[in-house]
């Protein structure tokens, strides 16, 4: 990757600096700007910024970006975002000949549907080549990059948390052969991965952080190398055969380390002709994709390093790789604004080139099941082909701004992008749609439930997520839906309202005869009756706010007596 300490955040304005743009298109004149950017701090941070789906469907823009109070359209700005976006190349002029040489493929897919946008959530970007800074642990469960920060994004309560902070010293609370037990001080973050409780963050001097998510304090930290040219590029963590969680760190210095995290031990250390920007290894922990500073890519042997194939057709350095799970087919990204699909049994050639929009391919993610690929451009865009229609259809998610990352949950659920810019950060959040046969659409279908529409916070079209179980495990009619547990009953209607701007407490409970178990219990919107009243005329210091406004929506849920709760 390209490293020149002095110009990163140039670069990162080179690659388009959507804010300025956007001032630009927003205000007219510079005086104008002026104008604006002294205007009343409160309003600024108390003004409704986020969007759900529901308001989406009614015409809102899913960024909140005011379009009709602009000087452009959104159409118009699109054109010209496309127009004036300069991509960042190592390689001159390779996007232009891979456009010449390959078309997009078709637009048709309709995979994931917009759930949520949040600009609570505020991303950041250290090293505009690098962009794997969103990391999902759960559908509702987001960790990402602010600043110098590591912070979780929980979308069921809406909460930010800290869960390390690199402008102060870090050091591990653990004693591991090879930590460096006196830490680091402001360390700068060029790359983050968080996957099977474990978190690690790579710096631009070599330095490794790890932190397991269920333990307090830091792991293990180390210093990869005493290189100058050390940042480090990606972190592929994954679990052996043996189910052991361990993780490979690409660095600038030509080296691939893996290290396993039970005592945080240097398992190989993998050297290459060039600088590594990303590695991947392979479903079942025989290979590993690797590629970097080179127009060629490499397959190497996991357990020794040494090449057992090399693969070529990029014009340009490659940022991103992932595996399909099925272990026959892996992808690449590259600077040349095209992801390859390549088989290990005939590296010859690629199976197909999917050529983005705006510049270079900056992240790849296959789904779990192997039905979607996930494919990142530096900005704007995120593709999602199929694959049972061998890429050939594509949904495209059109947005404004750089894209720190994109991560899918690991059921595939939720797909989340993050989203930097000084005006419009924010976190996106998809939810995947689905079809069920056999009488199970009714699912999905809205509740039969009736309340006054006279109400703000009535229930719309609830749609409570798939239990955590297969459907076929259901103990009750088509009609219905089950979920294991309280917990997931009240996590999925939260989740509901709050996609819908309202919010949701627990109320009434029934039990069981001769019993502790809960047999039915309701949840309702947080404005549901009404406060008692009191004197007005007794004296206080303030008064709050009225909230209770005597809100009728209500939902109820039965619960079996084999604890399952129903919804019906």
């Amino acid at each position: 990757m390209s490293f020149n300490e002095g110009d990163d955040f140039d670069y990162i304005a080179d690659e388009g600096d959507m804010a300025n743009v956007m001032d630009d298109e927003m205000f007219g004149d510079s005086i104008e700007r002026d104008r604006v950017e002294v205007e009343d701090d409160y309003e600024l941070l108390t003004r409704v910024t986020d969007t759900s789906s529901a308001q989406a469907r009614r015409g809102k823009d899913i960024q909140g970006i005011p379009w009709d109070k602009l000087h452009i359209t959104r159409q118009n700005y699109r054109k010209t975002r496309i127009d004036q976006y300069k991509n960042y190349e190592n390689v001159p002029s390779s996007g232009e000949e891979m456009n010449k040489k390959c078309k997009q493929m078709e637009i048709g897919g309709n995979y994931y549907e917009f759930q949520y946008n949040t600009r609570l959530v505020k991303p950041t970007i250290l090293h505009f080549q690098l962009r794997n800074l969103v990391w999902a642990t759960s559908k509702h469960d987001v960790y990402f990059m602010s600043n110098s920060s590591v912070i979780h994004w929980s979308a069921t309560s809406c909460n930010l948390s800290e869960v390390l902070n690199f402008s102060e010293h870090v050091a591990p609370k653990e004693r591991h052969s090879g930590s460096l037990m006196a830490g680091f001080s402001r360390t700068q973050i060029s790359t983050l991965a968080v996957k099977d409780n474990l978190l690690v963050a790579g710096g631009f001097q070599g330095e490794l952080t790890c932190k397991l998510l269920d333990r307090p304090g830091i792991s293990f930290c180390t210093r990869t190398t005493l290189d100058d040219n050390a940042i480090t590029n990606a972190i592929d963590i994954f679990k052996d055969l043996s189910g052991t969680v361990r993780f490979m760190a690409s660095n600038n210095d030509s080296s691939v380390r893996e290290y396993e995290t039970e005592r945080f031990q240097l398992l190989n250390h993998f050297r290459f002709p060039w600088p590594v920007n990303h590695t991947s290894i392979s479903p079942d922990r025989k290979l590993v994709a690797v590629v970097g500073d080179c127009c060629d890519g490499l397959l190497v042997d996991s357990q020794n390093g040494k090449t057992v194939s090399t693969f070529a057709g990029h014009l340009d350095f490659s940022f991103a790789s992932a595996w399909h799970p099925n272990g026959l087919t892996f992808a690449t990204g590259n600077q040349d604004r095209t992801a390859r699909v390549w088989d290990v049994r005939n590296l010859s050639s690629s199976l197909a080139i999917l050529k983005g929009n705006l510049g270079a391919v900056r992240s790849i993610r296959y789904s779990s099941d192997g039905q979607f690929m996930i494919m990142a451009e530096p900005a704007d865009f995120v593709h999602i082909f199929s694959t049972k229609a061998d890429y050939k259809k594509r949904q495209e998610l059109d947005f404004f701004g750089e894209i720190s990352g994109v991560a899918l949950s690991p059921d595939d659920e939720s797909l989340f992008i993050g989203v930097w810019d000084r005006v419009y950060a924010s976190l996106l959040q998809y939810s995947m749609r689905h079809k069920f046969d056999c009488g199970l659409s009714d699912l999905r279908r809205p509740l039969t439930m009736v309340f006054p529409t006279s109400v703000a916070c009535q229930l719309r079209s609830f749609r409570p997520p798939s239990p955590s179980y297969g459907l076929s495990d259901l103990r009750c009619p088509p009609t219905m839906v089950a979920y294991k547990d309280e917990k997931e009953a009240y996590e999925a209607f939260c989740t509901y309202a709050h996609n819908n701007g309202f919010s949701v407490r627990k109320d009434h409970h029934s039990f069981w005869p001769n019993s502790r178990k809960i047999k039915s219990k309701d949840f309702v919107c947080s404005k549901a009756g009404f406060k008692k009243q009191t004197d007005l005329n007794s004296q206080k210091k303030c008064r709050r706010s009225e909230t209770r406004t005597g809100c009728p929506c209500l939902i109820r849920f039965a619960v079996d007596e084999d604890g399952n709760w129903i919804l019906g």
